[in-house]
């Protein structure tokens, strides 16, 4: 076993991200994965630099619609096979998922939809988090370890977001999903964050329109999840909410691994 450090972090837009020191963060911080969200880029619109990677891999998930959507993952171990998607096409073809096959484990790197633009957009949403429900239990079920990581667009508990009764008809907040995060854990998996941290106040997103960052007047919308067998294999769970660059902040756990 050797211990492993990923990272998860909803850039905003990677062109973006890219032109506000991104690469130096990523050669400081040296992750063995990183998994990245709203990428809103495709890959042949990248500069090089954020393709060839020395000593990385990397994958993109695109959206049809360009500069929307998006994800992508960094990694320094080389995976068994890589998918982009659960081979549904309402979901896949918005770019939102790259599931990554490591034997030891699959790691889903997946950009949840947001549901405030709209009552379409909230059962989409809603859709979207029982199909991937099924697909992972379904993994799970037939022997597989799995860690699940990205912006799943919804805090779970109060503790999660800085005005919880202000917002509990906002979508994000909203009972329905919240009660999925319930059934989600309920079905067998465990908030990494969670394990190592009780306490309130920790945020991965800030409106940047309010300058909400500045106050911490913030949300906990992105997560590492792993099934219960895998927990175990958790030795740490961090936000690192001092990067700044977009919206939100990376977050990471550290695995024992036998890759």
């Amino acid at each position: 076993m050797r211990k492993i450090r990923l990272l998860s972090w909803n850039v905003n837009g990677i062109r973006a991200i890219y032109k506000k020191n991104f690469m130096e963060w990523f050669n400081d911080e040296k992750p063995d994965i990183l998994c990245l969200q709203e990428t809103k880029a495709h890959e042949e619109q990248l500069p090089s630099a954020l393709i060839n990677l020395d000593g990385y891999e990397a994958y993109f998930s695109s959206a049809e619609r360009k500069g929307y959507s998006g994800v992508a993952t960094y990694t320094n171990i080389s995976p068994r096979e890589v998918t982009t998607g659960i081979e549904l096409d309402e979901f896949d073809r918005e770019g939102r998922f790259l599931i990554i096959d490591y034997q030891d484990f699959l790691l889903y790197n997946i950009y949840f939809p947001n549901g405030k633009a709209s009552k379409e957009r909230l059962t989409y949403k809603m859709k979207f988090y029982d199909a991937f429900l099924k697909h992972v239990s379904e993994q799970v079920e037939n022997g597989r370890n799995v860690i699940v990581c990205g912006d799943v667009n919804t805090a779970h508990k109060e503790i999660d977001l800085s005005h919880p009764k202000n917002n509990e008809k906002t979508s994000g907040f909203l009972p329905m999903e919240r009660a999925w995060i319930d059934t989600f854990l309920a079905s067998g998996f465990v908030d990494t964050f969670r394990m190592f941290n009780q306490d309130g106040g920790h945020y991965s997103w800030w409106d940047l329109r309010t300058r909400a960052r500045d106050r911490n007047i913030g949300w906990r919308i992105d997560y590492f999840y792993v099934n219960e067998e895998f927990a175990n294999r958790v030795k740490n769970a961090f936000i690192l909410s001092q990067v700044m660059g977009s919206d939100h902040c990376p977050i990471g756990i550290e695995i024992e691994t036998e890759l």
